[in-house]
């Protein structure tokens, strides 16, 4: 029986609600949607440093962000590095597999394989020697960049793609992934990561998809009750603004670029799964497996934020689809309500191809989850993410799905949500009267994470920030082993 193929798609940014399977009125993301209705979709999906370093150093070596060494983007956290034992793409070359990376690998070098054996790059304005600019400069009229459209990396601004649709890095992307699929060894397993550098800002979607929404409805913002404070009284300053207030024209401005980046991701899936139709032998159709997941989320401008590093469900919530080859009997359960993360991605594709976990993997496979619910799975998750924007955004933060604490340590103050009566985290609850006894039990969850550390940010059984110093994993500069003997 040959082993499984998989391909596993990344998107950059891509909130959780930003789905129509996932309840969502307004978003078309039609073949997202057929995926999950034929697979199982993970309502409680989180990425538990969200940001693009940490997230992506967690789903290439299933651990958590204390063992990768990266504890969120800036305040000396540095590159994903390149020298773990154990990655998932490595493991599966080792195992006879095919791999191959199109797309964003936010790897330092860039041209790190990260254990892939081969890779085609677009990095947005990272890499102007990457296989999609030099593409670009081929097909594009004289004269044209992909820059040209004038929106920066992590503006909140929006406009329609600036040249042809064909030019469009998510349109190259996946052109590139069929071709590796069309001149593949057909004998050969293959694992194809396909990894769009989208929908994360520069918002600029063919004009098509941008016009879908900008002349129609986007959701307006959610705003907590407790939101003044981090947003302060001014409008944003400028278009790269990680927050402040914006008036609903730009919002739904910057929306319809959002939604308009995800549903052309959509149409591009369109393309693949129509050609693997057509294609069954060379694509290896009828024995491949398809993982969907998304780094992290974007805020949009709930709670006057934006971008992503926050414990908030538009930032830290991210889609999870499984999906097995249309020869498999369909999982039993089209929607599991575990709290699950992007450590649990690599025992998940390792078990689909049939290979032992590396002791340094952290994370658990989904693949049981599709069928029964566990009862002994994990009872929540931890998250975290150093200062980055600014000091008060830094945060921690404990989750099941259903109820959430936050701690933010410059402000030592705490949040909590109930996330079934509030999805939108608009209440805090953290200082109620009736919900005390959950909020202490939640915290003791934090307390419990923090204490095994060891790193002096306990104090008297409560979280504790001892100075101003940021946080440093002991495995920054040197790689975990996995758990001592």
């Amino acid at each position: 029986m040959p082993r499984p193929n998989i391909i596993l798609i990344i998107c950059d940014q891509m909130r959780g609600d930003a789905l129509g399977a996932d309840g969502n009125p307004i978003i078309q993301t039609p073949n997202l949607d057929a995926i999950a209705a034929s697979g199982t979709r993970f309502s409680h999906a989180y990425s538990a440093c969200p940001s693009c370093l940490p997230a992506r150093a967690t789903l290439w070596t299933g651990q958590t962000p204390w063992h990768t060494g990266l504890l969120g983007m800036g305040r000396g956290q540095g590159p994903i590095p390149n020298d773990y034992p154990h990655t998932l793409p490595g493991e599966l070359s080792q195992a006879g597999y095919r791999t191959h990376l199109v797309g964003k690998g936010h790897f330092e070098p860039q041209r790190t394989l990260m254990g892939f054996q081969s890779s085609e790059l677009d990095e947005s304005g990272r890499m102007d020697s990457s296989e999609h600019r030099r593409w670009f400069q081929e097909q594009a009229p004289a004269g044209v960049t992909p820059d040209d459209h004038g929106v920066s990396f992590n503006s909140w601004h929006a406009r329609p793609w600036h040249t042809g649709e064909h030019l469009h890095p998510s349109a190259w992307t996946m052109t590139r992934a069929i071709e590796f699929l069309a001149h593949r060894d057909p004998g050969q397993p293959y694992f194809l990561n396909i990894s769009f550098a989208r929908p994360h800002s520069p918002y600029v979607p063919p004009a098509y998809y941008f016009d879908l929404y900008h002349r129609g409805k986007t959701p307006p913002p959610r705003v907590g009750d407790w939101a003044e404070e981090p947003a302060g009284d001014g409008a944003a300053p400028g278009p790269d603004a990680w927050c402040g207030r914006m008036t609903p024209e730009q919002i739904h401005r910057a929306r319809a670029g959002y939604y308009g980046e995800i549903s052309f991701i959509d149409s591009q899936l369109g393309r693949l799964l129509n050609w693997m139709r057509r294609h069954p032998r060379e694509s290896g159709r009828d024995d491949t497996w398809i993982i969907f997941v998304s780094d992290h989320g974007d805020m949009q401008g709930d709670h006057h934020l934006w971008r992503k590093t926050y414990a908030y469900e538009g930032s830290a919530r991210i889609p999870v689809l499984v999906r097995p080859p249309p020869g498999v009997a369909p999982p039993v359960r089209r929607v599991a309500d575990e709290v699950v993360e992007l450590r649990d991605i690599m025992p998940t594709a390792l078990q689909i191809a049939g290979c032992t976990h590396p002791v340094t993997v952290e994370g658990c496979s989904l693949l049981p989850l599709l069928q029964a619910p566990a009862p002994d799975w994990r009872p929540y998750l931890h998250g975290e993410h150093c200062a980055c924007y600014a000091p008060a955004a830094e945060m921690q933060y404990v989750t099941n799905g259903r109820r959430k604490l936050i701690w933010l340590p410059h402000a030592d103050r705490e949040q909590f949500f109930d996330l079934e009566a509030d999805p939108g985290e608009c209440r805090d609850l953290a200082r109620t009267r009736e919900r005390r006894d959950e909020v202490a039990q939640w915290r003791s969850y934090l307390v419990r994470e923090l204490e095994a550390r060891d790193c002096g940010w306990v104090r008297n059984g409560m979280p504790f920030r001892p100075d101003a110093a940021p946080l440093y994993s002991p495995w920054r500069d040197r790689r975990w082993p996995g758990p001592a003997s």
